[in-house]
């Protein structure tokens, strides 16, 4: 009966499904914490919140297609949990459509990469396994750099920068600890990575936004 529980548990249909609730609620919970605090209006109103959480979602998936395609129905289903928020709290304006898509784009060609990076962090083998924890700690420290460099939000940057740093601290304690040979790449690669992530959301999302 064990067996059979947890192979219902493991089916596609169930860990999608669970998945895609999840990133409803989550996008639902963002939207709804606007507003409180502005440590919380921040923590919310962010990429790497979302980002986050769907690496997360990959790390507790078994198989790696599935945690590849759980990331792109998580990053989909965060947005429509957000702009149904945004539409029952009518703050949805006449430019939410295109903002949408644009943001449903984005999390197409991102979810996937962080629901594998989630997963190859927890059950990968050899050097990519680092490789993948610096691309979820990139996330947060190009965050930081962009909300310093381009909105001038230097506390809020550095509180980021923070986060980052400790995040692959930790991510880098752990790969070590779980016997990945270099390890280190992990620490190296995420700064780099945060640039690169910072250039393209400065250069390519912010474009596509203020096209919309």
């Amino acid at each position: 009966m064990a067996t059979l529980t947890a192979s219902h548990r493991d089916t596609p249909v169930t860990i999608l499904t669970a998945t895609a609730i999840f990133g409803l609620l989550l996008g639902w919970a963002t939207y709804g914490l606007h507003g409180t605090t502005p440590l919380l209006e921040r923590a919310t109103n962010s990429v790497s919140t979302w980002i986050i959480w769907t690496a997360a979602a990959g790390a507790l998936i078994r198989v790696r297609p599935l945690a590849v395609w759980g990331g792109a129905l998580m990053m989909l289903a965060t947005c429509g949990g957000y702009y149904a928020a945004s539409t029952l709290g009518d703050t949805f304006g006449a430019g939410g459509l295109g903002t949408a898509v644009v943001w449903s784009m984005a999390g197409l060609a991102g979810g996937p990469l962080l629901g594998w990076a989630g997963w190859t962090v927890r059950r990968g083998r050899g050097d990519v396994r680092a490789v993948a924890g610096a691309v979820i700690a990139m996330v947060t420290l190009g965050e930081a750099l962009w909300l310093g460099l381009a909105l001038h939000y230097w506390g809020e940057a550095a509180v980021f920068m923070v986060v980052g740093a400790l995040l692959t601290a930790l991510l880098t304690i752990y790969l070590a600890r779980a016997g990945v040979q270099r390890y280190w790449l992990c620490a190296v690669l995420a700064p780099v990575g945060g640039l690169a992530f910072y250039l393209a959301e400065e250069g390519i999302l912010d474009g596509l936004l203020g096209s919309v």
